[in-house]
């Protein structure tokens, strides 16, 4: 006999749980009460939406679930933020969510919320308990759902009462995952298109990868001479100094390659949706019929056929894929392995920084820096905004698990996902990327980050306004500015109140000395840079786009 807190406890365990973020609340307190006794290590947050997006990082980095708990009413909302990241993200999370005791339900009770209605449209799957007896069912297929197919979130509300019951229950066992593989049928097809085709091109996305199967996919890519792309904000699939690399399908992408997509004959997209911001808005490949033969593999069939009609489709996760097709050969020396080189020279020019623009800071130099000291397996995370082209355009990826960004262009999540990358790989190198206003939406966990002595280093890009917003203002509406001008606070000033450390940057020659005390300091840091608004983009200047509106 057991507590419905208990079983929760257990069902975690026995899947596997060894972390779960939380915000308390005094819904689920049976839980918590629960969580003392177990092996699971609690880490607790200061807002639930940077809660939410520390397990969606988890989930990113590892593919197992991050583990999230809330209370109701204003938790549950706040949460819904790094929810919505992860259903777009296809990312494995399971959030719990405290709820009024069942006697008080359809009363709208203290802070009582459908969770069905609210999270319907952007979770995988949306259950509320009403018999403790079953939470081990319940968790269980949580795992299951949350990773099978295409992974995506999952909310499970917890009646109060749900959660105090004592009762009789079966052990809980851990899921079993589910794996779809490729046919011979489908692999033969696929084989007979590449052998056919004079210009291929391979875009890498989505999630349901593991080092295993980057490492196969870059074998394949030698194998064929294939140019391989990444989707975007999915950089960590493909070793960007590899010869075969071909750069960054995702926004502001290099003409050159866009290019080269458009006029492929063959496109393999392997674990990707190629959703709006991949695609260009659907003109890399046109929806609902592309012009290229289109070969997709996707481990949920519900993706295939959605968006694009394919040539081919495959009801395949990628690593399962890549370790089957990576034993088929060509039939013989490709004939395009010259143009797979000219790509890859052609990315080698588009992502080297340039080394002046307006202001007393340049980003080009600072990212020369980052490059050069950074080690192979540090762990890079941003929001959204247009500092984050620095990084994206710039950094060159080597490694699997060193990337952490909302393709859904969500704000305010560098900071958590840094906490949650930190505390889950300590003794490797974490950095955040934030804008001004990125930051501010989420900072508060830099909190986090001391209490658990986790020295994550978040580097603030502060140009005094919505960067993103402000240049998409000039460009429509040049001259009249409102609601995108920005008063802040003294960034390194904070962090030291925060009890971390601080640094600012006023002119270029200052970022390397202040990021190696940062790193030196052992504490969590803030290094803010002063950044003029006019370098709004590495090319253009905010005057530069407002004249050509």
């Amino acid at each position: 006999m057991k507590t419905g807190g208990q079983l929760i406890v257990d069902a975690l365990e026995a899947n596997g749980t060894d972390r779960i973020f939380c915000v308390p609340g005094e819904s689920y307190l049976a839980v918590l009460d629960a969580l003392h006794d177990s092996k699971i290590r609690t880490i607790v947050c200061r807002q639930e939406g940077g809660a939410a997006m520390m397990a969606d990082c988890q989930g990113r980095l590892t593919g197992k679930p991050g583990i999230c708990f809330v209370t109701r009413g204003p938790g549950a909302t706040n949460a819904s933020a790094g929810i919505h990241i992860a259903m777009q993200d296809s990312i494995p999370v399971i959030l719990f969510i405290g709820q009024v005791a069942s006697h008080a339900k359809e009363r709208e009770a203290f802070q009582e919320v459908d969770y069905k209605r609210f999270f319907g449209d952007i979770a995988k799957w949306v259950v509320e308990i009403d018999d403790a007896a079953r939470i081990p069912e319940f968790v269980t297929r949580a795992f299951a759902v949350a990773t099978s197919g295409r992974p995506g979130p999952v909310v499970i509300s917890l009646p109060e009462d749900m959660l105090t019951s004592v009762v009789e229950a079966p052990a809980a066992l851990p899921h079993t995952p589910v794996e779809t593989r490729p046919g011979e049928a489908e692999l033969d097809a696929l084989e007979k298109l590449l052998n056919g085709a004079k210009r291929p091109f391979v875009i890498l996305g989505g999630t349901r990868w593991d080092e295993e199967a980057v490492a196969r996919m870059r074998a394949i890519s030698e194998k064929w001479s294939l140019p391989v792309g990444c989707s975007f904000r999915r950089q960590m699939l493909f070793d960007h100094l590899h010869a075969n690399y071909a750069g960054d399908v995702g926004i502001g992408i290099n003409p050159k390659l866009a290019a080269r997509i458009k006029a492929a004959d063959v496109v393999l997209l392997i674990g990707g949706r190629m959703g709006e911001m991949p695609s260009s808005d659907y003109t890399l490949l046109k929806s609902p019929y592309p012009d290229q033969a289109l070969v997709h593999v996707h481990a949920d069939a519900g993706e295939l056929g959605r968006v694009y009609r394919p040539t081919l489709a495959i009801n395949a996760s990628p690593s399962a894929f890549v370790e089957a097709f990576a034993k088929r050969k060509p039939a013989g020396p490709p004939s395009w392995a010259s143009e797979t080189a000219k790509t890859h020279a052609a990315y080698l020019e588009w992502s080297t920084p340039p080394e002046t623009g307006p202001g007393a800071v340049q980003m080009g130099p600072i990212m020369n820096y980052l490059e050069k000291v950074l080690p192979d397996d540090a762990i890079l995370t941003n929001g959204a905004g247009n500092y984050a082209t620095w990084v994206h355009r710039f950094h060159r990826s080597r490694r699997f698990a060193t990337q952490a960004a909302p393709t859904s262009g969500s704000m305010g999540y560098g900071t958590p996902a840094a906490v949650a990358a930190k505390a889950l790989y300590p003794d490797r190198t974490v950095v955040a990327f934030a804008g001004d206003g990125c930051f501010l939406m989420n900072g508060q966990e830099f909190a986090t980050a001391v209490q658990y002595d986790l020295p994550i280093i978040v580097i603030v890009v502060n140009n005094g306004i919505y960067g993103t917003i402000r240049m998409h203002q000039e460009r429509e509406y040049p001259g009249r500015v409102v609601a995108t001008d920005l008063r802040n606070p003294d960034f390194a000033a904070l962090a030291r109140a925060y009890g971390g450390h601080g640094e600012t940057v006023e002119k270029t020659a200052d970022f390397a000395p202040a990021f190696e005390r940062a790193r030196a300091s052992g504490k969590p840091a803030i290094v803010e840079i002063r950044l003029d608004p006019e370098a709004i983009t590495p090319t253009r200047t905010m005057t530069q786009i407002r004249d050509k509106a």
